[in-house]
């Protein structure tokens, strides 16, 4: 087993990845798996850059996470940056920053490798599972992008198109820079329409209808898991590998595009930092659920941290073998 430690830094999120890993038979023994809501992507639709207090929020996690590998003793740390931070003028800024903080460089990645980066975490551990036909659909609903990744045993086509929770709040739900509350219908039509436009830009290259089982990551999703169980606190034991139905996901989606602020964040699983997008993050599952004909959607807390922790362990594995 190898210690290796992985950090997502997304849109809406920053997520940290310290395990054990098997890069041989695909183990993975968790020591801690946190997440903080950072908002990095705030403002970047819009204005093109990094906000400073989004960075420094960004930064102010980043402190706290580097603490944290020190105390697991992490043989070695691989930061993944993904869509906010690929959008924005000043990402050098953010590099810089990163790099001074955990001492390692933050890789702007593409969105074909987060997808194949997604794929692998949430796909690993259900190989031989008779349950789960094949091929299978990964959809990786994030702040500013979603992943949409079709393969069984390996990638065989991926595409990450703009549409995202915290983007798609932004463009279409905010007005004189708060989220109205509740939105109109009117403003969910307009993001539906981009929705539905980014689903034929990815059905370019991806195959989606031919799916059989649809796997659904990150916290839009593992939110409506959370409501769907009626958890009174998040639990991610309970979330993994959960199952929604499509009649679920269509009424939790209605409840939420109508409720208020003060509603959806009554709401007992509901962490603060979503309360303003879920309905956006929602809305982009239940139109794909929609275009793919899906009966339900299989649940992963397993995902591109998982995908970056086990090639981290495999590249390590190598290097011990050439030795």
């Amino acid at each position: 087993m190898t210690r290796v430690a992985a950090v997502d830094c997304g849109t809406n999120s920053i997520r940290l990845l310290v395990a054990d890993t098997d890069p041989v038979t695909g183990a993975l023994d968790d020591l801690d798996r946190r997440m903080t809501i950072v908002r990095l992507g705030q403002g970047v639709d819009r204005m093109g850059r990094l906000a400073p207090e989004a960075l420094e929020r960004t930064f102010a996690a980043c402190r706290e996470y580097a603490e944290a590998i020190k105390a697991h003793g992490a043989e070695r740390v691989r930061f993944v940056a993904t869509s906010a931070s690929r959008d924005a003028e000043n990402r050098d800024e953010f590099v810089q920053g990163v790099l001074d903080i955990l001492g390692v460089e933050p890789e702007v990645i593409t969105g074909a490798q987060e997808a194949e980066f997604s794929f692998t975490g949430a796909t690993k551990e259900l190989t031989g599972r008779d349950d789960l036909a094949k091929p299978y659909l990964v959809v990786d609903i994030g702040g500013g992008s979603t992943e949409f990744v079709v393969g069984a045993e390996k990638v065989r086509a991926a595409r990450s198109v703009d549409v995202g929770c915290v983007r798609m709040t932004e463009r279409h739900l905010v007005r004189d820079g708060v989220v109205a509350d509740p939105p109109t219908r009117e403003q969910f039509a307009a993001v539906r329409a981009d929705i539905e436009a980014a689903l034929d830009l990815a059905e370019d290259t991806v195959p989606l209808k031919e799916a059989r089982t649809l796997v659904g990551l990150a916290g839009s999703v593992t939110t409506l898991a959370a409501i769907a169980l009626g958890l009174e606190t998040y639990d991610s034991a309970a979330i993994h590998h959960s199952r929604l139905a499509y009649d679920q996901v269509a009424a939790i989606t209605e409840r939420l595009m109508t409720a208020t602020h003060a509603e959806r964040a009554a709401i007992p699983a509901m962490h603060p930092g979503r309360v303003d997008v879920i309905a956006s993050g929602a809305l982009v599952l239940l139109a794909i659920m929609d275009r793919i004909g899906a009966e339900e959607v299989v649940v992963s807390e397993h995902d591109i941290l998982d995908g970056i922790a086990y090639q981290v362990a495999r590249e390590i594995d190598d290097e011990r073998l050439l030795d």
